[in-house]
Formats: C-alpha cells, structure tokens, sequence
C-alpha cells in the first residue's frame, strides 16, 4: 500500500527520520513515541500535505487513495453542516449533471449527435454506480455517528464551534472511502458517545488506517500491528498496545545490554587510544581512532524515571458522600437542560458522570463543584467531607509567576520532603520544580496541578478532565495514582481508556434524570447495548438510591443469565492485567540473568507460557465481550 524507502527527515539540527525503510500494509496501525518523536510528521510527510523528505521516497501503490486528518484544521463555509459533508460526493453530482445536459441536447438534436451519444454512454456508465437516496442516508448516519441531530446537521457551518468543525472535518474524511486513513489524534474534539461510535467504526472499517492517538482504548481495540517512532527510526511491532509493550520491554532490554557493551568496548579503545597516542605507537593508535570513528553508535532513549507514590493520609467522611435530590437546571426555563437528577454517592467509590456534548454533563459537574447553584433541587455533602476541585483549563487555575514548588508549597500543608517526593512521583526531577508555571506545557501544568489537589488531603476529588494534554506515560502516572487514592472521586473524562481503568460506577446524565451503572466503562457500554438490542426502557428513580447497578432494574431472568459471564468478564480483565505485570517482573529479572544460564532458560520458559496463557484469556474475554452484546 505504502512504501518508505531510506526517508530522512529534519527540522532544524534535529533529525527526525534517519534513512528509515518500511511497508505499511492495509492493515490498522497505531502510531505510538514520545512527544516530539515525530509521529505527526510522519502523516504529513506520507500525505504530502505540506513538507516533503529531504531524502527517500514515499510511494503510494496506484489507484489507492489516501486520506488525512490533521491535528487542527480550520476552514469556513456558508452551507448548512450536512450540505457542506455532502460536498464530498461533488463529482458525482456534477456527472448527473452532465448527464441531464446530455439528455437535453440530444432531445434538441443539437451539436454532434455521434459525440454526444458516446459521451452520454460513459457518463451513464458512471452514473450507475452511485445513487442520490443512498449518499444523502450515508452523509446523515456518520454525522448522527459522530453527535450531529437533525437540527444540529441543518445550522450553519459558521455557527459551529471549532471542536464540532472538527468532527465535520472528521466525517467529511470517512466519507471518501479511501483505501487507507492517516489520522492525528481524531478524538481530541469527541464526547465518550462520540468516541465509541467512531471506536466500533474503526474496529469494523474495511479499510486501514495510521493512528496518532494518546487512547490506550483505541490502540488496545481497534489496531492491530503498533508503529514505534523512537530515535529517528520506526519500528513494526505485532499485536495491539498491551502486547507491544510486552515485546518494547524485552526489545529494549537486549537494546540496553548491546549498548552497554558498545559503550564498554569503546571506552576500552579510547582508553587505548590515550595511552599510545604520543609513543612509538601513534600510528597504530591513528588507525584504531580512525576506526572508532566509523562505528554506528547503538542509541537509546533514557529510561522514564521509576515511579513511587505515596499519598498522604485522609480523614474518613460519612458513608454517604454527597446526595443530589431532584437537580434540575436551564437557560431555558420552558425546556431545561436537565431535570429531576437523583443519586447519591457513597465513600470510597470513583464516579464517571457522562453524557453526550451539550446535555448538560459540565452544567451539573459545576453545581456539584459550587460553582453554580442549582434552578431546583438540593446538592447535600455528607459529614466531614473535604473536597478538591481539578479544573480544565489550569493556565487560570495555576499562578504563572510562581515556580512549581512554590505553587505546591503555597497551597498545601504538608512536609517538603512530601511535596518533593510527589513531584518526582509527576516527573518533575531536579531542578525541573523550579521552572516558572507560565513556560509549562499543557500537559506539564496538567501534572502540577493534579499532585497539587493530592497533596491536599481531601476525601472528596472532584475531577474536569483530568487527563487533557497528557500522553501515554502520564496518564499511567495518574491512574497509579487516582487507584492508590483512599477517598473517593467524582470526574468527568472523555478518555475510554482512563474511565474504564478508574471508575468504579458510572452514572449517565439525560434530559430527565440520571441512570446509575456499577461497573467500568466496558460493563456500561455492554449494558447499554443489551438495553437497546431488548429495547428495554429504564425507568429513572425519583427517590436517591445508593448507586446500584442498573441492570437490576432489567428483565431478571436476563441478569441471572449474563450475571456469570459479567463476573468472568471482571475475572479475565483482572487476570490479563495481573499476567502483564508478571511478565515485565520476568523480563527485569531476565536482564539479570547469565544468558544461556538455567536460571535464563527458567525466566524464558515462564515467560512463554504468560504468553500463551495471556492470548488464551484475551481471546476469550473479546469472545465474552462479543457475545455480551447480543
């Protein structure tokens, strides 16, 4: 589909691309690397949007078209949202433009009969291919896929804000069918409901696609080969996320061991080449630094710093954490937002609230936070809560002057020690805490400021995005973190892969009232697809109710049945993510061991059979999974 062959790339004196060959197939690719790897350039540089190599080429196999999704883009229209998606069809319509012209002409007899009859044939031939009815039905379902109503489809294209052009821009692109994707962090601008559409889009879709995205949910689900930027190289790996990284960790290792060598045998002839590059044996010396010169040096990115949090002990609330009682809010009063919300929260439980954009999710995430008041109804915490409010746009939230210790010091009570500890838990070494906030990136305030709410020994987070900016390796920081926290947690996310790993209970904003799921974020879409499948409608309590799974409310014969693959569902989930962390226990020890010593057979063994044990519960628990939704 897609050749690389001897691509070098720099911006600047850096060099991003280092004479790198490879093939992408049709297949579904993750692209994963450190920010600044180069993994955007890399779907510029293959769409040819606006840079080229400085050496190599990139050739396209012919007649596959390629289409590309760039991180931002803006672009202005005076058509209403589905006429401007239907634009993506403009040829075709022009052709049954032609052909009605054609038509014409030759009731009129006019121009050169002959000609026109043999171009009437080939635009009817190309016309046959495609109907209006079917295009306009498909312009409507990705658009309904990707959160567009019917009212919303027919506003203004100059009306929209710039997360729903995007998501336009989005389903513009999927409309082309092209025979392969390049997409740079597409779900930037989609709610959770968004998300999983396009999610399940993606994991059925017949074609292939290269994906930039910081969601270990759609690198886990929807790719199956993952492509690693590292070092001015890429490299192929098979599988998805979880067992790539897996193969990067026993990649990496003997990578270190060869490096460490290299560096050991260049020290020894350095070491050489010292000691005689004044004697009799200069010459010879001459020669071994010239051919020192000439050796490719093995690199290697720098280990991430080891990880180590310990949170400062909480006071213990009531059991009962926070009750709303029939919330209800508008800015219309004759058609509120919201009405007639009811829950309750209790200690130690870590609560997703969701809903699609524009329902209202932010609007009551703001009540509860105090920051607005409620039009109706009560918001009640229970006895001795202590709450800690993480807000989404932290460029206000934090003080721009101040360093980072300082911002941390100022606001919390607790030891220096304790406040340096965390820090570096953020990854914040050195004299990184005493950088100014204001020269911090997104996701480096994202970091201050969420080791600042920690610090503060609240029993009660409440939660905005917290992972918005982060990559990969944060938002595993933060969620070692949110999981080892003995309190409990309110948050709003639009992260599959971080509400799925923290939330322990879910609870669904609607229009008229609010629907509590015990579980993760994969039971809750599990459920709400059996609940549509069955056509079963959940009545919405009007009494709070301690969260409680809303399958209870179901059909029971139903739950006894799904009960049990529910619970082996939770069971594989568990089992998969314990193997995991047994085989890197392996591979650290492995690295340890003699090569070829019993001990090394041993390790290497164990390994395999985590190995197979771990494709045997993953292809069980999708088994499960699949079988679940019907």
């Amino acid at each position: 589909m897609i050749n690389i062959s001897n691509l070098s790339y720099s911006v600047g004196h850096r060099l991003l691309f280092d004479n790198v060959s490879c093939v992408f197939d049709q297949l579904k690719y993750g692209v994963v690397g450190r920010n600044g790897a180069g993994k955007s350039t890399l779907l510029k540089l293959i769409s040819r949007d606006t840079i080229k190599p400085d050496n190599g080429k990139i050739v396209v196999r012919l007649k596959k078209r390629i289409a590309y999704l760039p991180q931002e883009l803006t672009f202005t229209s005076t058509l209403s949202v589905f006429d401007e998606a239907y634009t993506v069809f403009a040829d075709q319509l022009k052709l049954e433009q032609e052909k009605f012209e054609l038509e014409e002409q030759l009731s009129l007899g006019s121009g050169d009969t002959e000609q026109l009859i043999e171009r009437y044939i080939v635009v009817e031939e190309l016309v046959r291919f495609f109907d209006k009815n079917t295009l306009a039905q498909r312009t409507g379902m990705i658009l309904a896929g990707l959160g567009f109503t019917v009212p919303l489809q027919q506003k203004l294209v100059s009306e929209l804000s710039l997360g729903w052009r995007m998501r336009l821009v989005l389903a513009k692109l999927l409309l082309q069918d092209a025979d392969f994707y390049l997409f740079d962090e597409p779900t930037n601008h989609l709610d959770l409901i968004g998300k999983e559409w396009f999610f399940e889009f993606l994991r059925t879709a017949p074609f292939g696609f290269l994906l930039v995205t910081h969601d270990r949910y759609f690198l886990d689900g929807a790719c199956e080969r993952i492509v690693d930027v590292e070092n001015g190289d890429i490299t192929m790996y098979d599988g998805n996320f979880s067992k790539y990284l897996m193969q990067k960790e026993e990649t990496q290792r003997v990578k270190r061991a060869a490096y460490e060598r290299q560096q050991r045998e260049i020290e020894r002839k350095q070491a050489t080449i010292d000691r005689f590059r004044a004697g009799t044996k200069s010459r010879m010396a001459q020669s071994m630094s010239k051919q020192l010169s000439k050796i490719e040096r093995i690199e290697i990115e720098p280990p991430l710093p080891s990880i180590n949090i310990t949170l400062p002990a909480i006071e213990q609330p009531s059991a009962i954490v926070l009750t709303v009682k029939n919330v209800t809010y508008g800015y219309d009063s004759a058609k509120p937002l919201f009405s007639h919300i009811n829950f309750e929260i209790v200690r130690g439980q870590k609560v997703a609230l969701v809903a699609p954009n524009g329902a209202g999710k932010s609007t009551l995430f703001n009540i509860i936070a105090g920051l607005l008041k409620p039009q109706e109804g009560t918001v009640v915490a229970g006895q001795y809560v202590t709450t800690a409010l993480f807000v989404q746009d932290q460029g206000q939230a934090l003080n721009g002057t101040r360093t980072i210790f300082e911002e941390i010091c100022l606001s919390v009570d607790v030891p220096e020690k304790v406040i340096r500890a965390m820090l570096g838990a953020f990854l914040f070494t050195g004299d990184d805490v005493h950088k100014k906030i204001a020269v911090l990136s997104g996701g480096e305030k994202n970091r201050v400021a969420m080791a600042k709410v920690i610090l503060q020994k609240t029993n009660f987070l409440l939660l905005d995005e917290p992972t918005n900016h982060l990559d990969l390796p944060s938002k595993d920081i933060l969620c070692q973190a949110l999981l080892r926290y003995q309190g409990t947690i309110l948050f709003v996310s639009h992260d599959q892969d971080f509400v799925n790993r923290i939330a322990t209970h879910i609870i669904e904003l609607t229009p008229v009232g609010a629907c509590v799921y015990e579980g993760n974020y994969d039971l809750y879409v599990s459920i709400k697809k059996q609940q549509q499948q069955q056509d079963v409608k959940i009545p919405i309590e009007q009494k709070p109710a301690v969260i409680q799974d809303v399958s209870s409310v179901t059909n029971d014969k139903t739950d006894r049945a799904k009960s049990s693959d529910y619970k082996r569902i939770q069971w594989l989930e568990r089992r998969i993510s314990q193997i995991e962390k047994e085989v890197l226990g392996l591979s650290e020890e492995l690295a340890l061991q003699p090569f070829h010593s019993v001990q090394h057979q041993k390790c290497r063994t164990n390994m395999n059979n985590l190995a197979k044990e771990l494709e045997s519960c993953e292809l069980e628990l999708q088994a499960k999974r699949d079988l679940s939704r019907f």
